[in-house]
């Protein structure tokens, strides 16, 4: 019984995004007038169902750290919609910004710039603790002492520093810091992407350990693709503000659809000499994301190139069994959007 409902939870979205855009002006001259825009994200769409990991994959400058950030609204959006809930996040952040706050949390990726040099650990995980009155004075320090053990750190690490802990350390500070609170939906923006291998796991193991036991909901940020496959439940593939291919995880690292997630798939090493994997080598450089390709952002790139690429922008559709692709190799007349 226990099992069906959280298989019940997982079919639930807690969180909706539709046609999602941020753009950044890009400002010259005296008077700083805008001659141009960023297009870092141009309608993103997704849902992440409550208790899942959603893995969010791509190359640097893709979009994914921005994504991040404008479904926290820590970035306001330009356009487009974010439901948290089914309700608003920009309306829940008029009507109640603290109670947003402490629902959605984020991981920051750089465990050294994340944290206030001149707080010790007590101060950085208890300062929200305090503010939304989850407990205060000596039950609020043994709150943090508590929630550092969680996170693998011992109780007597609160009266430190965090530049006397290892980046691994700091990490778990940050974790500790963002789950304090008791959120339910945690943004990940790749928090292992600036640790040793070894530490990576040890980290990896611990989210997944706080998601099961705090019953939580991750959008994992990577570029790696191993770190994807071992914590998420369904994968986002995202190339040039846009997001190319979205599945459950089994499918898409058995045969993904879009010439792109092939290629990164291929980039991937095998732990085995004597199996070989053909490597997708893909020509020529990302496009600019001031002025991107019209149609198929990929096309510019692509093996498989067709005319209606070079002109038509093609719709993320369900190919089957939930697996979405923008690509019209696999588009049918029929076909769901996401």
């Amino acid at each position: 019984m226990i099992e069906a409902g959280k298989e019940q939870r997982r079919s639930a979205p807690i969180l909706s995004v539709a046609g999602l855009k941020k753009y950044f002006p890009i400002r010259k001259g005296l008077f700083r007038k805008t001659v141009g825009n960023v297009l870092a994200l141009d309608g993103v769409s997704f849902s992440v169902n409550e208790g899942e990991t959603l893995g969010l994959v791509g190359e640097s400058g893709c979009g994914k750290t921005t994504t991040g950030r404008t479904l926290l609204h820590l970035v306001k959006p330009t356009e487009g919609t974010v439901l948290f809930r089914q309700m608003p996040v920009g309306e829940m952040l008029r009507k109640d910004p603290a109670g947003v706050r402490r629902k959605m949390q984020i991981i920051f990726q750089d465990p050294y710039g994340s944290l206030n040099p001149r707080m010790n650990v007590r101060d950085i995980v208890g300062e929200a603790v305090r503010y939304h009155g989850i407990a205060r004075g000596k039950d609020a320090d043994g709150y943090v002492a508590d929630i550092l053990e969680q996170c693998g750190l011992r109780p007597e690490h609160r009266f430190r520093y965090p530049h006397e802990f290892s980046g691994g350390q700091r990490q778990r500070i940050g974790i500790a810091r963002a789950l304090a609170v008791k959120p339910e939906f945690v943004v990940c923006d790749e928090p292992v992407s600036a640790l040793d291998v070894s530490i990576q796991s040890q980290v990896l193991n611990l989210l997944c350990d706080l998601r099961e036991r705090l019953d939580l909901t991750y959008l994992f940020i990577s570029h790696d693709l191993s770190v994807i496959r071992y914590i998420s439940d369904r994968v986002a593939v995202m190339y040039l503000g846009k997001i190319v291919e979205l599945a459950p995880k089994k499918a898409f690292f058995a045969a993904p659809l879009h010439p792109y997630a092939e290629a990164l798939l291929s980039a991937i090493p095998v732990p085995d000499p004597v199996k070989q994997r053909k490597r997708i080598i893909l020509e020529g450089d990302v496009p600019s994301p001031v002025s991107p390709p019209s149609g198929c952002r990929f096309h510019t790139r692509c093996a498989h190139v067709m005319d209606r690429c070079r002109h038509e922008e093609p719709a993320l559709l369900d190919g089957g069994s939930g697996h979405f692709v923008a690509c019209f190799l696999h588009h049918e007349e029929g076909g769901g959007t996401v």
